[in-house]
């Protein structure tokens, strides 16, 4: 399983002219090939009078999942440099479509490559990528008296709270490194005297 990914940090969209021809880019996050799917349709529906809908998305933390479509453009010049674009930059759980209103000059093979390629570069640049490590999820249950102060000090020494509830007694819900974790249990039993359970669950991706 993989450490880390590097996902697009906000949905937006990028545009360029080249000789002409209008290049939309709009880039997302997708968790799942549907989702990437549904995106797709509705940029094809906010732009129903374009002459191309370019897109590729990469799906997976490994990029197991990868889809390119060409949209009637020559054979490789959009879809692929697209997908290109998103596996250099080892960016995954993302969808790229290229919306392209034809200005009039034919850029031929070399430049459609150029330009379906670098117009989903420049949005990753203009939208930003976050990377997200894997955790392992643990559940801190610890005493009403203690529990605000712990908080606090998770969320100072930079822990990943996901969420806290209150009943008889407080659990907080942290993600941890794997390599942490034998640390944080020692730190856990100095910061509540030995008070506070850990309980270990699943794995997740989240923020660095």
């Amino acid at each position: 399983m993989q450490e880390q990914y590097r996902t697009v940090a906000r949905a937006g969209v990028h545009e360029s002219e080249i000789n002409r021809s209008r290049f939309i880019c709009a880039l997302a996050p997708a968790a799942t090939e549907q989702e990437a799917q549904d995106f797709i349709a509705r940029v094809r529906k906010e732009h129903p009078t374009a002459g191309h809908h370019c897109f590729a998305y990469v799906i997976g933390a490994d990029a197991s999942v990868q889809k390119a479509s060409d949209d009637g453009e020559p054979g490789g010049t959009a879809g692929v440099p697209m997908l290109q674009m998103l596996t250099r930059r080892e960016v995954r759980y993302a969808v790229a479509v290229v919306t392209r209103y034809f200005g009039g000059v034919k850029l031929g093979a070399g430049g459609l490559i150029r330009a379906y390629g670098g117009v989903v570069g420049e949005a990753l640049d203009e939208l930003g990528t976050i990377v997200r490590r894997r955790f392992r999820l643990a559940t801190v249950t610890v005493d009403h008296q203690r529990a605000g102060k712990l908080e606090n000090d998770l969320r100072a020494t930079g822990r990943a709270v996901r969420e806290v509830a209150y009943a008889e007694a407080v659990t907080i819900e942290i993600g941890l490194p794997e390599a942490d974790i034998e640390a944080f249990r020692g730190w856990l039993a100095d910061a509540t005297a030995g008070t506070a359970t850990l309980e270990l669950g699943g794995e997740a991706y989240g923020d660095a």
